[in-house]
């Protein structure tokens, strides 16, 4: 309870902070869900965005992806080829959305300290949007989970405190609207266990762009699910 107290204070302080130098904050509703085939590596990834400027009703984007993912047998690394669609808004006016079609491949390697749970993301994307030509980006994500009244993550009940930095490295410029750098997305936030198939977050990120930074709070479900025969 003492550990929850100070998450509590401490996410307060964040939004505290960011809420005086940006007014707006955004919100993310997500669902990440991983059918496993028992007996077998390999698995089907799929997952929902659907994100705003606001805290509901103004889209920011309505992200689709999927892949096709190869588990290694120890579970400490996995390898997924996908797609993703993504349909974008201006913020606050009437536009027709515009869409991206987006291919992806992604190694995850996974260790621990302790009982404390560190996940590396590597991804490679490679983009076709309406407003600017084909271009690519590189993703490097470092997530840190960390058991508070339990020793494993993976148990019923079990409250987490998650952590994570990705950083966003566009493989092409283009003068006046693209730079190398894209963005950085820093998060905190807290987790529960509900089963072991089941667990949702809620948390606080901070996302910087060259010009400027975004405040959005994170809804998330992330659903285990496994082909029984």
């Amino acid at each position: 309870m003492k550990k929850f107290i100070l998450f509590v204070i401490l996410l307060s302080t964040s939004f505290s902070i960011n809420a005086q130098e940006n007014p707006e904050l955004g919100a993310w509703y997500m669902y990440f869900g991983n059918f496993r085939f028992r007996e077998s590596p390999w698995a089907i990834h799929g997952e929902i965005q659907y994100r705003n400027h606001n805290i509901i009703g103004d889209l920011e984007q309505l992200l689709l992806r999927t892949g096709l993912q190869y588990n290694l047998k120890d579970g400490k690394a996995s390898f997924l080829i996908g797609y993703g669609n993504i349909t974008s808004d201006i913020p606050g006016e009437i536009s027709d959305p515009y869409s991206e079609n987006r291919l992806y491949q992604e190694a995850i390697l996974r260790q621990s300290v302790g009982r404390v749970g560190i996940m590396h993301r590597y991804r490679y994307e490679q983009r076709w949007t309406e407003s600017i030509e084909f271009r690519t980006r590189f993703r490097y994500a470092i997530f840190i989970n960390v058991p508070l009244n339990s020793k494993s993550l993976a148990e019923k009940g079990s409250w987490y405190v998650q952590l994570y930095d990705e950083l966003f490295i566009n493989g092409e410029t283009l003068e006046g609207k693209v730079s190398y750098f894209d963005r950085n997305r820093l998060y905190l936030g807290l987790g529960i266990r509900l089963s072991p198939n089941l667990a949702i977050q809620i948390g606080f990120m901070d996302q910087k762009f060259n010009k400027g930074s975004k405040a959005q709070l994170q809804f998330s479900a992330i659903h285990q699910l496994y082909n029984r025969k």
